[in-house]
């Protein structure tokens, strides 16, 4: 993400929210954050968006590719579902300027004029700094202005309910999340729920998609139905799609319509195909370029810090629309390919038609050879129409070749060939 080094969210009050073309999405209207425990700073989860005519929307910071002076630009789709506050948020301008708070060193009373956050190496927005005023009694000038540390000032956490919670969190702010996910599995289904809570969306959705089925579903059935629908909103759709195929069916039903439609519309398509099939195996989400495209556009995407590495190496050359299911499907552009000619030529110049793309119903081990013939690291599918409906990436393959159970052994466990005899 392109950002100033640290961005005071009084200041984004106001400006404007574009998608990556230019076309103006809304404007800031608030920040919201997550008041944390003990000395954990709070955590920027996202920002509350005016689109018209007059509808507040909630873009997590997931979404948030630049933050620059004058603009925020974003990427995606955005979801328009009216923002509703839930409990456990803050509103950084209707709830935190002007709060009066007590320095820690004096007691003394200041008040919040604005709250700094920076992004962390986990790639969370931490709150690091508050700009407050120092408060003055009668007819005395203003008193005066400072920066003080989030941890200057009281009144500004949760009460530390346990403490070792506290240091289990802080602890997993650095880890990879299959790490948070083998942290977790360890713990008690009662503690795994408490910390499970206390990830934001985004992370905990990178979590949930390295957890075993059981472990998933335990935290998922214990999330309200609205933060369990947008978890599944973050998750990579193929992920989503086989934490829903594990849920019972009336509380399937109740988080697919909770969703975006076109974000619920991928999972049912993907629900469709056989679980040991190109379709099933599939993320519906792989990057969709237009013909008239160029390669600085395909470079821009495929820098996508979220993106795995198997999903940046290629991007996927469709008509329109270029959404799946996309119009006809043209071929592929190899990243090493674009790194080698001019930023100006168009994507569509670049392609490679030599790679035979997959049918959702093709079987598991065809997938597997085809991988292993070419030296593969993701191949494409199409449907029956031509058009492109997702990509199988040489992880989602490996999850499904892999012994079931293998999360919760991961030493020693022996393989077996049943997952890739099957289909």
């Amino acid at each position: 993400m392109s950002t100033n080094p640290r961005v005071f969210l009084a200041r984004l009050n106001g400006i404007g929210v574009f998608d990556p073309n230019g076309d103006q999405v809304g404007k800031v209207r608030d920040a919201i954050v997550i008041l944390r425990t003990g000395t954990l700073p709070a955590r920027l989860t996202g920002l509350v968006v005016e689109v018209p005519p007059r509808r507040r929307i909630f873009v997590p910071m997931s979404k948030v590719t630049t933050i620059d002076s004058g603009q925020i630009i974003v990427t995606g789709t955005v979801n328009l579902r009216r923002f509703e506050q839930r409990k456990n948020e803050t509103l950084v301008t209707a709830e935190l300027l002007d709060r009066t708070v007590a320095l820690h060193a004096s007691g003394d009373p200041v008040t919040i004029l604005d709250v700094s956050v920076e992004q962390s190496r986990s790639r969370e927005w931490l709150v690091d700094q508050l700009f407050v005023r120092r408060a003055t009694a009668g007819f005395r000038r203003r008193g005066e202005k400072m920066i003080v540390d989030w941890h200057d000032v009281t009144n500004m956490s949760l009460p530390v309910p346990d403490q070792a919670a506290e240091q289990l969190l802080a602890t997993m702010e650095t880890l990879r999340p299959a790490d948070v996910a083998s942290m977790l599995r360890d713990l008690t289904p009662k503690r795994r729920t408490e910390i499970a809570r206390e990830l934001d969306d985004e992370r905990l959705a990178d979590v949930l998609e390295e957890m075993t089925d059981q472990n998933r579903v335990e935290i998922l059935e214990a999330l309200e139905s609205e933060r369990a629908a947008d978890i599944l909103e973050e998750m990579d759709p193929d992920d989503a799609a086989d934490l829903i195929s594990e849920l019972a069916p009336e509380r399937a039903e109740d988080l697919l319509t909770r969703m975006e439609p076109d974000e619920a519309n991928d999972i049912r398509r993907l629900l469709s195909y056989d679980d040991f099939s190109a379709g099933g195996m599939m993320t519906s989400e792989p990057i969709i370029m237009a013909p008239d495209e160029t390669v600085a556009d395909a470079l821009a995407r495929i820098r996508n810090p979220d993106l795995s590495p198997a999903l940046a190496s290629q991007v996927y050359v469709c008509r329109a629309p270029t959404e799946t299911p996309t119009g006809k499907y043209l071929g592929v552009a190899h990243f090493q390919r674009l790194l080698r000619e001019p930023p100006s030529s168009l994507v569509s110049s670049l392609v490679d038609t030599a790679l035979e793309p997959m049918r959702p119903d093709t079987p598991l081990s065809v997938v597997t050879r085809s991988f292993a013939n070419y030296n593969l690291v993701a191949l494409p599918v199409v449907d029956e129409n031509g058009s492109l409906v997702g990509a199988v990436t040489f992880d989602d393959l490996v999850d499904h070749m892999l012994p079931e159970g293998w999360r919760e052994a991961p030493d020693g466990w022996e393989s077996d060939d049943s997952a890739v005899n099957n289909g």
